[in-house]
């Protein structure tokens, strides 16, 4: 079985942005981010209602980007609720969208309106969102992880054996 992500060493994985996959789809790439927010199996995983506002928020803010609406094809929550997975058009890598998703969570870290499409007929789950506490989550990755990435970041640690 080829699943990425099962063969990663989650014991050692830092919170970081990791090139999880590449699939090309006919003459183009698409590279699969992962934006780990949380250390897996030794922090607290995210709340639903966190990785929810923050799959609205990071697709706002993507969707609506100048240069990256276009390259966006997917934003969505991991089932381990320890981060997100981007889909971008493009054979990029970790370096390539730093800048971009440090943008994307400055953005979220301060955002201070209505949450976009949290309303019942736009939402599936429209009550299961926490703006607050999505907003100190955002803030803590972009200063302990983001100001700071490095390579230990960006290459993921592989099992051994």
């Amino acid at each position: 079985m080829d699943v990425t992500s099962f063969g990663i060493d989650h014991d050692t994985l830092l919170r970081g942005i990791y090139v999880s996959r590449k699939d090309t789809v006919e003459n183009g790439v698409l590279t699969t981010f992962d934006i780990r927010m949380k250390e897996p199996n030794r922090e607290m995983v995210m709340d639903t209602s966190v990785m929810h506002t923050i799959e609205h928020l990071m697709a706002t803010f993507f969707r609506s980007h100048p240069l990256w609406a276009e390259k966006t094809i997917y934003v969505g929550p991991m089932g381990c609720r320890t981060g997100m997975y981007v889909i971008f058009k493009g054979d990029l890598e970790s370096k390539d969208i730093a800048e971009i998703m440090k943008a994307c969570y400055e953005y979220m870290a301060n955002f201070n309106e209505e949450i976009p499409a949290a309303k019942s007929e736009m939402c599936g789950n429209y009550l299961d969102h926490n703006l607050a506490i999505t907003k100190i989550e955002c803030k803590k990755y972009v200063d302990e992880v983001l100001d700071c990435l490095n390579e230990a970041n960006m290459t993921y640690p592989r099992q051994q054996g």
